[in-house]
């Protein structure tokens, strides 16, 4: 009898571990996800673009935030504005040069030309930022948080807390001010926008300067844990953009739910079900719930009169 009383602790010690510690990085991993996904939907919710080289920017502006702090000794922050300003000027470059001049294309033309956007953002930062790998430290490099027995590094809660409030904030932009009713209107109707006064060329520029930072903020956060290679972001292009799909392309939040889904249910496919096909289980539970739910979770279908 003592021997069981001794143990049960014991197996309840373990399973709350086994349960916390893959969610508190799960909703890590989330973070990041999150961030990328939510600059997709901001350029497809503006411009109708599927934005294939999201994660391809978000690598070329994460190689310049490594190289400045690599190359000058700048601090972390300095490098990472530095980051901010190459992603800004990427977003109003690929805009200006290439998405106006797609109005009279197809949407699968459109797709093509973000396709090759990749090729060129992996063919320019080997050459402009070098071909060695570089490193990027964590922005808290030391200490970590104990909740029960499982721990998360202040780092680890610096990206939790920066992807939540930035979305957050996000949101309440588009809720509570005159630019966020300007992207909303731009997302629904863009001529009717433009009709009613709105700077409609004006919000899509924005909203590839955002989605720039947002990729950039996600390279940032994940390249502490990989080495900045051009193909560091390559995971979470992918990531998010099944996000997106998952969540739904009819609102702002969806993509950003499915990005946290996807984080906690693959780490947890992983530990629980099999390490080795995890990953894909997690893409065949998403397409069989696609088939049941097409338009996403929190997607809308909408009716037209013909």
């Amino acid at each position: 009898m003592s021997s069981v009383s001794d143990s049960s602790p014991r197996k309840g010690r373990v399973r709350q571990v086994g349960l916390l510690q893959p969610l508190l990085r799960s909703l890590e991993t989330g973070s990041v996800y999150a961030l990328a996904a939510l600059g997709i939907i901001l350029v497809w919710r503006t411009s109708l673009v599927m934005h294939f080289a999201q994660g391809s920017m978000g690598m070329f502006s994460g190689t310049a935030v490594a190289f400045v702090l690599n190359r000058t000794g700048a601090p972390l922050w300095a490098s990472v504005l530095v980051g901010a300003a190459v992603a800004i000027a990427l977003g109003f470059a690929v805009d200006f040069a290439v998405i106006r001049r797609l109005r009279r294309a197809t949407a699968v033309g459109k797709e093509i030309v973000t396709l090759g956007l990749i090729m060129v953002f992996l063919g320019l930062a080997p050459i402009l930022f070098g071909t060695e790998p570089m490193l990027l430290p964590k922005a808290i490099p030391d200490g970590a948080l104990t909740i029960g027995d499982a721990y998360l590094s202040y780092n680890g809660l610096l990206n939790i807390c920066l992807g939540v409030a930035i979305a957050a904030g996000l949101f309440v932009m588009l809720q509570k001010t005159k630019i966020g009713l300007a992207i909303r209107a731009t997302a629904s109707n863009e001529q009717t926008a433009r009709l009613m006064g709105i700077p409609t060329r004006r919000v899509t520029v924005l909203a590839w300067a955002a989605a720039g930072v947002l990729g950039m903020l996600a390279a940032v956060m994940i390249a502490p844990a990989t080495t900045v290679t051009p193909t560091f972001m390559n995971t979470v292009q992918v990531t998010a953009l099944f996000a997106c799909v998952l969540g739904g392309f009819q609102t702002f939040y969806g993509p950003v739910l499915g990005a946290y889904l996807i984080a906690v249910a693959g780490n947890f496919l992983q530990l629980y079900v099999s390490s080795v096909w995890g990953e894909q289980l997690l893409y065949l539970l998403i397409l069989l719930f696609l088939l049941v739910r097409p338009n996403g979770l929190v997607g809308k279908t909408y009716l037209k009169k013909v």
